[in-house]
């Protein structure tokens, strides 16, 4: 289990990730592992969060910690308003959000998905690959 600093840079967290191959299926275990062991703090992490400029993402279903190579949110229902925190980041924010996302991504076999999420997993989604597109709460 390899457990990856955070990055609080601003300057790093606000560039553009590059879409992920097969060459970084390492980063996104790293990234997973990150995660696990941020489980109390932590809901979800971006790669870039751990200093890999790449689209990956991690984030828990329940127990289970998923990781989405190049997500890409393709459809989007019903904005709210709430508050979120972030790792990176010190306090809460306000942002918008939506209760129900359509995610197209790779899994860790690069096989494509197409799947729908809703509530806070669907939050969390759209936080992270919010990071992965250099936007920051």
């Amino acid at each position: 289990m390899t457990v990856k600093t955070i990055i609080n840079n601003q300057l790093t967290l606000s560039q553009k990730s590059v879409p992920a191959t097969q060459d970084d299926l390492q980063d996104a275990i790293d990234l997973r592992d990150t995660l696990v062991a941020h489980q109390n703090q932590a809901a979800g992490l971006a790669a870039n969060m751990i200093g890999v400029n790449k689209s990956i993402i991690a984030f828990y279903v329940g127990p289970l910690a998923i990781v989405m190579l190049n997500p890409k949110i393709i459809s989007v229902k019903n904005p709210y308003l709430t508050e979120e925190g972030c790792l990176s980041l010190e306090g809460m924010r306000p942002t918008q959000r939506y209760k129900e996302v359509e995610v197209e991504y790779q899994d860790m076999q690069m096989k494509k998905h197409r799947e729908k999420f809703s509530e806070f997993t669907a939050e969390v989604i759209q936080h992270e690959v919010d990071h992965c597109q250099g936007k920051i709460i």
